[in-house]
């Protein structure tokens, strides 16, 4: 065959590399981590830690990192009341349900807020307090007025007086009043017991005449 003709390759040795120590021991390392996995925090374990666990009751935002096998382990033995008394836990149990176990604090202003220093304003000038005897010299020396009764019916005076109201009650506190005399004399709230049944019906057909007459 000429030469022109003969086959010649580009590369000399065109065979594929055999494999290394390092590369077989690479292969065979199936849990190694991959960039930005962390390790698992068991002793001895080199998986991916993929969950979190806290480290004890008192450290709750301090994490330890394990792998699912681990994690699983750590939260069977995991006991959040371990070392408490009952009455330690009863009472972590009462804090959890009605505060969710969280902080809380008071619901007032502090004494250097705005709405203090606008109270401090309001009560140098006379108000936002009832001075009928005029003890603090407000309107001019003059004694504040008593609020004259509602001109009311009948119906609607026997109706608050159902409901254990004087005749100058308004239609928030009728509504509390209301709603609180239902609770406690509902069968439900007494054990089935139907001795207050009676008075029941009368609070709320005194409640409907008061609604009947606009008075909430």
């Amino acid at each position: 065959m000429p030469g022109a003709f003969q086959y010649k390759p580009k590369f000399k040795d065109i065979r594929v590399r055999p494999p290394s120590d390092e590369d077989d021991a690479r292969a065979e390392d199936v849990n190694a981590l991959k960039p930005g996995e962390r390790a698992c925090d068991h002793p001895g374990c080199r998986r991916a830690a993929s969950a979190r666990a806290p480290k004890s009751r008192d450290m709750l935002n301090e994490h330890y990192w394990f792998c699912q096998p681990h994690a699983a382990e750590y939260n069977r033995n995991w006991n959040f009341f371990a070392g408490m008394s009952d009455g330690e836990v009863r009472a972590r149990q009462r804090d959890e349900l009605f505060t969710g176990g969280r902080p809380t604090w008071e619901m007032k202003a502090s004494r250097f807020s705005r709405e203090a220093a606008a109270f401090s304003a309001k009560f140098g000038k006379g108000e936002g307090y009832r001075d009928p005897f005029n003890l603090f010299g407000k309107n001019g020396g003059k004694p504040v007025p008593e609020p004259e009764d509602r001109r009311l019916g009948k119906i609607e005076r026997s109706a608050l007086a159902d409901l254990d109201l004087d005749v100058n009650a308004d239609g928030p506190k009728i509504r509390t009043r209301y709603t609180e005399l239902v609770r406690r004399l509902h069968p439900d709230a007494n054990g089935g017991d139907r001795a207050g049944e009676h008075r029941l019906q009368r609070v709320i057909k005194a409640y409907q005449s008061l609604r009947k007459a606009g008075l909430v």
